[in-house]
Parts: C-alpha cells; structure tokens; sequence
C-alpha cells in the first residue's frame, strides 16, 4: 500500500466517524504528519480525481476514492490478520501499522490465501476505536 492509499483510507474513516467532509488537520493528525504534508497530499489526490477538496469545509472522496481507500483498508486488515493468526505476534495493530505502507497488492492477496478473513471486510472495521470488531486476540489466562 502507498502513501495516497493510506491518505485514502485516513479520509475514508475520518469521514465515517464524522459523518461528513474530513478536515486536513484531522488527517494530519491520523496519520501524523504536518498539515502542510497533508495539503500537499490533499492537492495530488484531488488533481487524480480521487477527492474533492473545498477550502474551510473538507474532503470528500469521490466514488472512486472511495473504492481504494476500501481496497486499502481490506488490505490493512489482511495484514493484522496474518500478524494475529499466522504469526502470532502480540502487538499485531502497531506492526500492521509500520507495515501496510510496505505491503503491496499482489502481496495482501496472497497473505489472503492464508488467513481467515471476515466476508463483511472491511465493513467490520470500526472507524471510531481504529480496530476490525472481529479480530481480537485471544487473551491467555495466567494460571
């Protein structure tokens, strides 16, 4: 996934948690980086057709950016999937998170052979709480 897919899918889940345009400083915020970053980011996406920008109310993804920011978030569960489920690591989220800008199409579609994702992704994943509602790792009791 690259840089303007995770852009895609920070305004994707920004716009479902507020139910409207996604402010650039909120997508600053999300993906930490500098608003001007943003702006910039903002500007390439918009001039691809992929959202609409108007200055002091927000962004919109166009139906378009829509499709990739979703492809990019069911990538990204793909990803904390096989970190939960094959490779067990504990930190799954963190990891997923370093990793998605390093994992590219043709890869998550093979890690999907391997995992058992939910057929409802990425509509499973909860926008406000950052996190898929059917992946959680199971919890060991100490005994």
């Amino acid at each position: 996934m690259n840089t303007a897919d995770q852009y895609l899918k920070a305004i994707y889940l920004i716009q479902q948690v507020e139910d409207g345009p996604a402010s650039t400083g909120s997508i600053a915020d999300r993906l930490d980086v500098s608003p001007a970053s943003a702006n910039e980011m903002v500007g390439k996406l918009e001039s691809q057709g992929l959202l609409e920008h108007e200055k002091y109310k927000g962004v919109d993804l166009t139906d378009e950016g829509i499709r990739q920011a979703r492809d990019a978030l069911e990538t990204y569960c793909i990803i904390e999937r096989f970190l939960l489920q094959v490779l067990e690591v504990e930190d799954f989220r963190a990891e997923a998170r370093t990793l998605e800008s390093v994992i590219d199409e043709t890869v998550a579609e093979r890690l999907d052979t391997i995992v058992d994702r939910n057929e409802d992704c990425p509509d499973c994943f909860d926008p406000e709480s950052d996190v898929c509602e059917c992946l959680e790792p199971e919890i060991e009791v100490p005994e």
